[in-house]
């Protein structure tokens, strides 16, 4: 499954969608996309897990905000295995 995408001017991740299911067919895994649409009642379950401590995010890297351009260029890079934080 495919979650998210980036890049491109126009189309965002969707050239990234586009590619995974052309390459679908060659591949072990079966790869399609598909959208949703936030639940209110799903957002106040995760709210109630964040709020108890039992759903974290994974932070990669944090930044204070003096350092945002850097910040930026890091994501740009595509090596993040998480969250890149920039912090007030």
């Amino acid at each position: 499954m495919l979650v998210g995408g980036s890049g491109g001017r126009w189309f965002m991740g969707t050239g990234r969608t586009l590619r995974a299911v052309l390459v679908s067919p060659f591949v072990g895994q079966r790869l399609r996309s598909f959208l949703s649409k936030p639940r209110g009642a799903d957002l106040v379950v995760l709210q109630e897990l964040i709020d108890a401590g039992k759903l974290t995010p994974v932070i990669d890297r944090t930044f204070p905000l003096s350092e945002t351009p850097a910040a930026i260029s890091y994501i740009g890079e595509r090596s993040t295995q998480g969250k890149t934080v920039i912090t007030v």
